[in-house]
């Protein structure tokens, strides 16, 4: 990845950036994209960070006053806010789905909220603290047999592990965690049959359709998610995106998902063993989001030593004021590093 960047950027400095550009890449990287969700490339819509994304489904759906939308009011806030924001401007009837532990949402948590004007859920793949993994293809099943519209967040699993698309109508997720991409080149899946449902709202000369660049005597959209692609692409993270991609793919989705789920086995056994508590209760369900703490400990004494030794953690909070520290290694990563971030954990 950053080796085609480095590359993109000085051909960059000696020509025209649009001109540079290696042939065929975006259609290419929607092809990638679309390989890892298992979609096709006309689902797929290449933006900028998850909020932008989720925003615009915000944004571009018919929402009616007394429409009600499903969300978790404990998830990442741009999972969050975006919906919250309809109940202002739109009456949208906010509802909050409650599970009995951190992220940990099951259909039963979901169903109950569910009556005939649910327009949308939306909820994350992974809880981005404790780790938990919502089972998509059970909790979108029962959502859009409901008549409702299912979103996911997906930044916390695409590109780390399966993360399936069956029963989604939109998810977002941005590169630069587990995609191994830059910050604001993103991705954004729209279903075949749910893009006419959903309007384009950020609007500019790439995705509507008018050619010569003169501007047309009304609007019209290309019949697959690049209607949603307004403006000028983000070439040089598109290059980044592709390069990632590509690596990922070659990898294997299967290889990666085993290595990132051994880590995830390895650190959960490892704390437990030195007294530690994990946000995360089950075992059965876990992405590769580990987030631990032990009571009395100063935990951010324990970040700023792991980010001395060179271990890259997330301090993270929760809604109780409690602090935790949150470890997500990838595939790449060895058994020899995960050891060595155990020792300094454990000597601290």
């Amino acid at each position: 990845m950053a080796a085609a960047t480095v590359h993109y950027v000085s051909e960059c400095m000696k020509g025209d950036q649009e001109a540079v550009l290696p042939k065929g890449i975006i259609l290419a990287t929607r092809k990638l994209a679309a390989q890892w969700l298992g979609c096709i490339p006309e689902e797929i819509a290449l933006v900028g960070p998850t909020s932008v994304a989720l925003s615009m489904v915000a944004l571009g759906l018919d929402w009616q006053k007394g429409d009600n939308v499903v969300f978790y009011g404990d998830d990442y806030p741009s999972n969050a806010v975006s919906w919250m924001a309809l109940g202002r401007r739109k009456g949208v009837e906010l509802r909050r789905v409650m599970p009995k532990h951190l992220g940990a949402i099951t259909v039963d948590d979901v169903a109950p909220l569910l009556d005939g004007r649910t327009r949308l859920v939306s909820l994350a793949s992974a809880h981005f603290i404790s780790g938990h993994l919502l089972d998509v293809n059970a909790i979108g099943e029962m959502v859009r047999s409901r008549g409702a519209l299912f979103c996911v967040d997906g930044i916390q699993t695409v590109g780390a592990m399966r993360t399936p698309v069956k029963h989604v109508d939109f998810l977002a997720a941005d590169s630069h965690k587990w995609m191994l991409g830059p910050c604001a080149a993103g991705i954004l899946f729209v279903r075949n049959e749910t893009q006419e449902k959903l309007r384009p709202e950020l609007l500019g000369s790439n995705n509507v359709v008018c050619p010569g660049y003169i501007t047309p005597e009304h609007l019209g959209f290309p019949h697959h998610a690049g209607r949603y692609e307004a403006g000028s692409p983000n070439f040089l993270g598109l290059v980044a995106l592709h390069a990632a991609l590509t690596m990922l793919l070659e990898c294997g989705v299967g290889a990666v998902e085993a290595a990132v789920r051994e880590h995830t086995c390895f650190l959960r056994e490892g704390l437990r063993k030195r007294g530690f508590t994990l946000a995360g209760l089950s075992d059965e369900a876990v992405s590769g989001i580990t987030t631990f703490r032990r009571e009395g400990m100063d935990v951010e004494a324990l970040h700023r030593k792991l980010t001395k030794d060179g271990i890259i953690a997330s301090l993270r909070y929760t809604r109780d004021d409690r602090r935790w520290i949150r470890l997500s290694p990838h595939f790449y990563n060895t058994r020899a590093e995960l050891e060595r971030a155990m020792e300094v954990i454990g000597s601290g």
